[in-house]
């Protein structure tokens, strides 16, 4: 029999929402407001309304009628006391610049700012009365869920991570919300009518941003889940959105320079004498990566010592060159592998629903590590640190990290923290995690590693992101002007491209064009790097594969030499900008490379231009980015004076010209009284 205090708690219990315990305020039909929620009720349906720090509210709700407090990578938010009040026939609840107004009847949301103006309203069809939520139960827990908005065609949309769909602005467009290579899915939405959307959610699903609609769907799931957040300037928005999910560590200063790769440096002293090459020039270097298969078999993840018998040595000769190495540690294993049968015994590698544990082929038959797994992490961590931290590397590559699983079947595959279709998003984010985590506890401090993919709140972990393996063609570059504005929207300010595309063939004299205009291009990139399989490719004996063709900057010419080794120089000039800004960008989230509105709001044409882009607050890039080009419009925003990098000749903003080109150039503006000669 219960004492009278435990029946008392017992009955708490059962009418106090899960997660913290809250005093019931006020319950007005199918509205209960408790003291800092508003909750909303009806037959089959449940949600909630939080606040999530300043001017922002979170939205969740489930047909289980059970919501949890799983921020997945969210930060956690001051409390801020909300506003709520429950009239007849709807309910007001108000945080800062940001209010939602919900009828009662459907429990329909509109969501307006200070200025009493709509930011977003869920959609309603008078047939459906549950069109803006809809679910569909995929058993116990679990459903396929949909919220439907009404669209602005005026609207501009950016963010959402990394599409290689050659939209700067999304609107218009669907977005798979799946990690896959050259495709990273942050789903974090910029509108320009002021508000930033966050779907919280890691499952596999899409994002449709039509001019009739605006949906976000998840296939399999437990709850809807998102935060909708109010803001006057793109700027601020992203500030905002990086109070949320975290800003990047402070970039070392060597990072700011030029790094050196190609698939692939096969030996030790391959590697070591590009670099020694390098110097010998006198050309600006800052790293050079060893990438994959410089392990005798995957899994095995140490240096093959017939072909790299000195690694601490020869990490000790860069270190004297002032290069820094990167490793490629790709988070796979092979059967036959030294590491496979523990980590397969111990849960430590994702599993199948059904069949066998081998997801890729890529010269071996492969699985991957469960880095969802808190302890497939820490064992990771612990053959690279043996293997390669304590020979002196403090730099990895992270490739392979979405995963790329053959054929992509993400119902079939089982992770530590649930099944494919619901967490596949965050195999990225735990993979830098399980790096930065142990370089930190071996007692790093400056932290920068490369990674093919990522998700809300990698930043975090040091991580640069690079737009995956792409063409060596005008088309390809031209959409990674796009992708790498749009990611640095997403809280990603180090991202990178491989300069001149990784398929390429330089034996096509159509390509050095191509090559240069990457180049210079890359010189006002965040992270300056040239990789890339070069034809013709050649098998190396002992090897299970093979390299491709020379990569270094004088390897296409003297011409091109010349230009390139130009724009290494620029770049060497700029790194003091570069460092100041990256500065910034850990300590608020502004991105280095940033769309013309960012720096703009109040100029509209700024909304509209894909092909520029300005990098720190005081320089204006437009690439050129099609063949033969001897010209290219440049848009000029208003209310600045422009300076002419390559020329000095002065413009007045807020107009558009037709600048001239040669393939030495592409156009370069200053502004604020900058002093930087191109």
């Amino acid at each position: 029999m219960h004492k009278p205090g435990n029946l008392l708690l017992a009955i708490v219990l059962i009418i106090v929402p899960a997660g913290k315990l809250r005093a019931q305020v006020e319950k007005a039909g199918p509205f209960t407001q408790f003291e800092n929620r508003l909750q909303w009720e009806n037959e089959g349906e449940l949600y909630w309304l939080d606040a999530f720090g300043p001017d922002a509210l979170r939205f969740r709700s489930s047909k289980s009628l059970r919501i949890t407090d799983q921020d997945w990578n969210l930060l956690p938010q001051l409390d801020i006391q909300l506003e709520i009040s429950i009239s007849e026939g709807r309910a007001v609840v108000k945080n800062g610049k940001i209010r939602a107004e919900i009828e009662s009847r459907r429990g329909r949301i509109t969501y307006l700012n200070d200025k009493n103006e709509v930011l977003l309203r869920e959609a309603y069809h008078h047939h459906h009365p549950q069109f803006a939520r809809q679910y569909k139960s995929k058993g116990s827990d679990h459903f396929e869920m949909k919220v439907t908005f009404d669209a602005d065609k005026d609207e501009h949309l950016y963010g959402m991570g990394q599409y290689p769909n050659d939209c700067l602005d999304l609107k218009g467009t669907v977005l798979e919300l799946a990690q896959k290579n050259t495709q990273i899915s942050i789903p974090f939405l910029l509108s320009s009518k002021g508000y930033g959307f966050i779907w919280n959610n890691p499952a596999v699903g899409r994002a449709e941003l039509s001019l009739t609609h605006t949906s976000f769907y998840a296939e399999y799931t437990r709850q809807m889940d998102y935060i909708i957040f109010s803001g006057d300037t793109p700027a601020e928005l992203v500030t905002r959105y990086s109070t949320f999910t975290g800003t990047s560590p402070k970039m070392p200063e060597f990072a700011t320079g030029f790094w050196q790769s190609k698939l692939r440096y096969y030996s030790q002293e391959n590697l070591l004498s590009v670099a020694r090459e390098y110097k010998k020039r006198n050309l600006p270097i800052s790293v050079i990566v060893a990438d994959f298969y410089h392990w005798p078999v995957t899994g095995d993840w140490k240096f093959n010592p017939e072909f790299w018998p000195d690694p601490a040595g020869m990490i000790r000769e860069l270190d004297e060159m002032d290069i820094k190495l990167v490793v490629s540690v790709w988070p796979t294993l092979a059967p036959q592998s030294e590491n496979y049968a523990e980590f397969r015994r111990r849960n430590f590698t994702i599993r199948p629903e059904y069949g066998n544990n081998l997801f890729l082929k890529v010269n071996d038959d492969l699985t991957y590590v469960d880095v969802t797994h808190p302890e497939a992490r820490k064992a990771f961590w612990s053959r690279l640190k043996e293997n390669y931290y304590d020979l002196g590397v403090r730099m990895f590559w992270m490739d392979e990290a979405e995963p790329e699983i053959e054929p992509l079947e993400y119902h079939n595959i089982r992770y530590y923290r649930g099944n494919g279709l619901e967490v596949s998003c965050l195999y990225p984010y735990h993979l830098s995690q399980a790096i930065y985590e142990g370089q930190k506890e071996s007692g790093q401090e400056e932290i920068i590693n490369l990674t093919r993919s990522g998700w809300i709140g990698s930043q975090r972990f040091g991580a640069v992101l690079w737009s995956g393996d792409i063409n060596g063609d005008f088309p390809t570059l031209r959409k990674q002007v796009k992708a790498g504005l749009n990611i640095g929207l997403c809280g990603i300010p180090w991202w990178t491209t491989d300069i001149g595309g990784f398929w390429a063939d330089p034996q096509n004299e159509d390509y050095k064009e191509v090559l240069i205009r990457w180049f210079q291009y890359g010189t006002f990139c965040p992270v300056m790097r040239i990789h890339g399989v070069n034809r013709p490719f050649q098998q190396i004996e002992g090897q299970l594969t093979g390299t491709g063709a020379d990569n270094e900057v004088w390897s296409f010419g003297e011409d091109a030499f010349e230009i390139m080794s130009h724009y290494l120089d620029v770049r060497e000039r700029l790194r003091p900008y570069i460092q100041r800004h990256m500065d910034i960008a850990s300590k608020d989230g502004t991105p280095v490379m940033r769309p013309l509105f960012y720096d703009f709001p109040d100029d509209e044409n700024c909304y509209t231009i894909e092909d520029q882009y300005m990098f720190g607050p005081d320089i204006l890039v437009a690439p050129v980015i099609s063949a033969g080009a001897n010209s290219r419009p440049v848009y000029l925003p208003g209310g600045s004076d422009w300076t002419d990098a390559a020329t000095g000749k002065k413009y007045k903003g807020g107009r558009t010209i037709d600048y001239k080109v040669s393939i030495e150039n592409i156009p370069v503006f200053t502004r604020n009284g900058m002093d930087f000669k191109l």
